[in-house]
């Protein structure tokens, strides 16, 4: 929260990093995605869906000029289907446009993760499930007119779907390499608006 003081309040010229802790740890968006665009970081660790959208007064009043929306991760722990976390991701989607209906939405796919760490018990058997669920998100978002943008592709290890070693210290959370990949493939987007 101190950082949200930090970057300053939205407003509509803001671009919005909306998120969990991948979206946190990201720290300083604008410089990574060297735009001169003013991006402010609400990612929080350990947020969900149902998080998010009950911090949505914070950001969509404002209406700012675009959201990247990183969610669904943490809706995925235990024995929740990826049907379900999908609904969930879809209905934040909702929430945005319906809020913010002006704002340009971005919907990025939830990240792979590496199990072979065991770090993360939470989320045990469900490498698979995380393509299944962002088929599901990107459907929605192509019959609704919404961006999707999958970072998923790009940070798994060959064919499978488990997410490339050197771009995670823990199976879950980003490296620094990890990071220069997503901000890669967000700056073609960044820059167009």
């Amino acid at each position: 929260m101190v950082q949200f003081d930090r970057e300053g309040g939205v407003d509509s010229t803001t671009i919005v990093m909306l998120g969990n802790s991948l979206t946190e740890n990201g720290r300083d968006w604008a410089a990574r995605l060297d735009s001169g665009k003013h991006i402010v970081n609400r990612g929080i660790i350990g947020d969900n869906t149902v998080g998010m959208t009950e911090r949505l007064y914070q950001i969509t009043p404002y209406r700012p000029k675009a959201i990247f929306l990183m969610a669904g991760i943490n809706d995925m722990v235990g024995n929740t289907s990826y049907e379900t976390v999908a609904n969930h991701v879809i209905a934040l989607i909702d929430a945005i446009r319906t809020q913010a209906p002006d704002t340009r939405l971005f919907v990025q796919s939830i990240l792979p993760i590496d199990e072979s760490t065991g770090r993360w018990k939470t989320l045990a058997g469900r490498t698979d499930d995380i393509p299944f669920a962002n088929m599901l998100i990107k459907a929605y978002c192509e019959t609704h007119g919404i961006t999707y943008v999958d970072i998923f592709h790009r940070m798994t290890r060959g064919r499978s779907n488990q997410l490339r070693p050197e771009l995670s210290g823990d199976g879950l959370h980003l490296t620094e390499q990890g990071y220069r990949v997503w901000a890669f493939e967000l700056k073609k987007y960044v820059n167009s608006l």
